[in-house]
């Protein structure tokens, strides 16, 4: 898992300064892999390294932090001894405090990896490490979180999709709300109507433009659910969608509106195996037609169905937001 600058970034936006917890090293048995991490902020928090003591007392260390500093600290512990947690393994946790001038501070020699010393003893970078982290840079997969001789090195990029949802009344602010924490998605929730895209959290982009310009902004990889509140709109939606690249496109609806469709889209020019591109309906019949149950199911769909792809960012000290 890797170091999320923009979900950092948010959240400093929002609350002025932020601790992050992130679990550095895992040994024997424990709530969470290494590289999990979570985001505590006064009054609040998004994510979770594993529940139970551990968490409970990192929070606690990140809120005495973010009143009187120091801005970073490193702990070791044994889950079992110190904290009678029954997983009985032992965990090594740093925790940072950012706010917006440490994070345009923020620069490494290593485009996509997070590198800074975490303990004030620690020697100069270490020439293995230095080697370690250039044979990074050009691998296909994302460097493993690594602590060495007081220095901890974190990649920049992950496995993440675009998740474009068109329609935020029940069902798509649901699944906004379910995919948001789930760090190998980047959810983004379009609707042009005033006051349904109030009060979304952290890690949901929101677009309240027309349909047409949010779907045009989509990345070619992205994951598209159309459900705006009326057909037409979600018709246009997909003869849009089926003229340009996608990795998946889920429309709710039934298998009368979605054989109606089916018809008005060849009637639009587009040949039946690009119309077949398209699911509907969405999500698992199963779990019943309540809104959040529906969100369920196409969650899941999600996740079972669409595969993630790389997105590395060319710099660390260069972000890129959707607009």
């Amino acid at each position: 898992m890797p170091f999320d600058r923009d979900a950092l970034a948010d959240a400093v936006a929002v609350h002025g300064t932020v601790a992050r917890i992130v679990l550095v090293h895992v040994k024997g048995s424990a709530p969470r892999p290494a590289g999990t991490s979570m985001l505590v902020w006064p009054g609040g928090s998004s994510g979770t390294i594993g529940g139970g003591q551990l968490e409970l007392q990192s929070m606690k260390t990140a809120a005495a932090m973010l009143q009187s500093g120091p801005t970073i600290t490193i702990a070791r512990t044994a889950l079992g001894p110190s904290l009678n947690q029954c997983c009985g393994g032992a965990v090594t946790v740093v925790t940072e405090v950012f706010d917006s001038q440490r994070l345009e501070e923020l620069q490494s020699d290593f485009p996509g990896i997070y590198l800074r010393q975490v303990e004030a003893d620690a020697p100069a970078l270490p020439a293995t490490l230095r080697a370690k982290l250039r044979r990074a840079n050009a691998a296909d997969v994302p460097l493993s979180i690594t602590l060495q001789d007081g220095w901890l090195a974190e990649a920049m990029w992950h496995p993440s999709r675009q998740v474009m949802i068109y329609g935020a009344g029940h069902v798509g602010s649901a699944l906004a709300r379910i995919l948001a924490p789930l760090p190998q998605f980047r959810t983004v929730l379009a609707d042009p109507r005033a006051g349904y895209l109030d009060n979304f959290p952290v890690g949901i982009t929101t677009v309240a433009g027309p349909w047409a310009t949010a779907l045009a902004q989509a990345e070619p990889e992205a994951a598209h659910f159309i459900m705006t509140p009326a057909h037409d709109q979600d018709l246009e939606l997909c003869h849009l969608l089926l003229n340009r690249d996608f990795a998946f496109g889920g429309l709710i609806g039934s298998d009368t509106k979605w054989a109606r469709f089916r018809s008005r889209l060849a009637a639009l020019g587009h040949p039946p195996e690009q119309i077949a591109k398209i699911t509907c309906p969405i999500g698992d019949r199963s779990l019943g037609k309540h809104p959040q149950a529906i969100a369920l199911g196409v969650a899941t769909q999600l996740l079972h169905f669409v595969p993630v792809h790389r997105n590395k960012p060319a710099r660390m000290d260069e972000k890129e937001r959707s607009a």
